[in-house]
């Protein structure tokens, strides 16, 4: 972690150090929050957006074998079968 001291300009204006800022992964136009404390400020980069959606993400997770019938999928689990440490099943 880097340490600067830098000055603020008569128009309330501060230049962050390119050694940070590369540090940081800041380009040009990164949006930052300026969240004040009693002890000071802290700057954060705002997280940027993907842009995508829940639609976009639909059918991102394919599966290779046979379709599965709804009946299978909504069945019940059977929480008394034990499964232990070794994988065999057990009651």
């Amino acid at each position: 972690m880097t340490t600067a001291t830098i000055t603020l300009s008569s128009q309330g204006q501060v230049v962050i150090p390119k050694e940070i800022r590369d540090e940081l992964h800041w380009d040009s136009g990164t949006q930052i929050a300026l969240v004040s404390s009693a002890s000071g400020v802290m700057l954060k980069a705002v997280p940027q957006k993907t842009g995508r959606r829940f639609a976009d993400l639909i059918g991102l997770l394919k599966h290779a074998g046979t379709p599965l019938p709804i009946e299978e999928l909504c069945k019940p689990v059977d929480y008394s079968v034990d499964i232990d440490a070794s994988g065999s099943r057990g009651r």
